[in-house]
């Protein structure tokens, strides 16, 4: 009888949940990643809007991915205003939106950069018989089908679950998507952790890792020497390494706590320090999944050379400019040390003229 008192009286003990540091290291870190990700993925949009002229099946996947990284960066004002004052107050149908863009961002990510590793592939290992595969419409098609299963993942986890929680029986104020029970965690989260999981993250973690290995055995191949011309090695092992340690560092470590941090909630895994372990990589390894939207434009800058041509021109465009105006202003001063620059300006033009003038009539007198 004391024996089971004691058991029940220790099965009843709940562990100690002491991770409000998440708080001030979300709100940091996102308003890092809104800024950041904003200005990057801002040049990203310039470039593929205004001056690439040249499209092809890679540039329609990173205009995909760019699109899923600006929603996501766009909806980050809402959470940090979350984290700073520690209660959603923009309503239930806004957490439901900021929770749906968050793993559309995610898998959107995982999805698009495994389309691109997936087309480097066929290029490189495959490179006649994928003629006929690697088509723009094919992109495209792949890029609609991303979307699909992207939004049947993330639709479900943001509006059909009832994403806010109150913070206590007698508070009108609201968690968003955070401290559910134990109850609604075997019920409804492990399952769509689950779903997300296989299909958002394990599949393709072994396509990417299937695909490198690939290329990197065909151009070990001397076939492949002797067509080295038509391929950079350099160029492509750089892309082939920035591309693994973006979707390592970003994606593998929240994703594997997640599976683990769901265990822990259904009571799979039990105990205290399991609870606190996971509970203290959570937050460290959200931040660093987020961080995605601003690495993508890395991606996009080593994987396409189209990008990368486009993007030094017009930083060369921009250097000359900035050179010419300094010129300019350079010797207006030395000129007229004490006149404007505009009359600096206008004196160089009327000297132009007269220089232009006289040697009209040298031509006409010989």
């Amino acid at each position: 009888m004391y024996n089971s008192t004691l058991g029940a009286a220790h099965t009843s003990i709940k562990c100690n949940k002491s991770d409000d540091f998440k708080y001030p290291l979300y709100s940091t870190v996102f308003s890092l990643v809104f800024v950041f990700g904003f200005l990057f993925n801002l040049v990203a949009v310039y470039i593929f809007g205004c001056t690439l002229k040249l499209r092809n099946e890679t540039t329609t996947y990173m205009v995909n991915l760019v699109v899923s990284d600006s929603l996501f960066v766009l909806s980050l004002p809402f959470r940090i205003v979350y984290f700073i004052k520690r209660e959603w107050m923009f309503g239930s149908e806004l957490c439901k939106i900021s929770v749906a863009l968050f793993y559309t961002n995610m898998y959107g990510s995982i999805f698009f950069l495994t389309c691109i590793s997936v087309d480097r592939f066929l290029a490189i290992v495959h490179p006649f018989r994928s003629q006929k595969i690697r088509t723009k419409r094919n992109a495209k098609l792949a890029c609609v089908t991303v979307w699909v299963l992207v939004l049947s993942g993330s639709i479900p986890t943001g509006f059909l679950l009832d994403t806010t929680s109150p913070k206590n029986v007698n508070s009108s104020s609201n968690y968003c998507f955070e401290n559910y029970s134990s109850d609604q965690w075997k019920s409804e989260l492990s399952k769509v952790v689950m779903f997300i999981e296989t299909v958002g993250f394990v599949i393709p973690l072994m396509v990417n890792v299937f695909c490198s290995v690939r290329v990197l055995q065909t151009l070990k191949k001397p076939q492949t020497i002797s067509r080295g011309g038509s391929i950079n090695k350099a160029k492509v092992l750089r892309m082939i390494i920035v591309h693994l340690l973006i979707f390592c560092f970003c994606f593998i470590p929240y994703n594997v706590n997640l599976m683990f941090y769901s265990l822990v909630r259904t009571k799979v895994l039990k105990g205290c320090h399991a609870e606190y372990v996971v509970r203290t990589i959570y937050p460290i390894s959200l931040c660093i999944a987020v961080t995605n939207c601003c690495f993508d434009p890395v991606v996009y800058y080593f994987t396409s050379e189209t990008i990368k041509s486009s993007f030094k021109r017009k930083s060369t465009a921009w250097h000359n400019g900035v050179r010419l105006l300094d010129r300019l202003q350079g010797d207006s001063a030395q000129s007229t040390p004490n006149s404007t620059p505009r009359l600096a300006l206008r004196s160089l033009k009327t000297k132009f003229t007269d220089t232009k003038g006289s040697n009209s009539k040298d031509k006409s007198t010989m």
